[in-house]
């Protein structure tokens, strides 16, 4: 699992890509799931938000879905 995360308005938000390959003949794929955390404690957790072919990407949808988890609820 690769993560990223930022600081945004008082939450630290995470965008994750978790590898998902059933099969060492199947192309990689990431899925995408994001966490908003404050003082070390979990607020939120995503499901799965989607599948990308690269890693970055479903990083970055995590912390998108983060980011609006934040300011809509936060």
């Amino acid at each position: 699992m690769r993560s990223e995360s930022e600081s945004y308005r008082g939450y630290n938000a995470w965008g994750r890509a978790i590898l998902q390959q059933e099969d060492i003949l199947q192309r990689e794929r990431y899925a995408a799931s994001g966490t908003i955390t404050q003082n070390n404690k979990v607020v939120e957790a995503s499901g799965v938000l989607g599948y990308f072919d690269i890693d970055e990407q479903a990083q970055q949808a995590g912390l998108a879905w983060a980011r609006a988890w934040v300011d809509s609820d936060g």
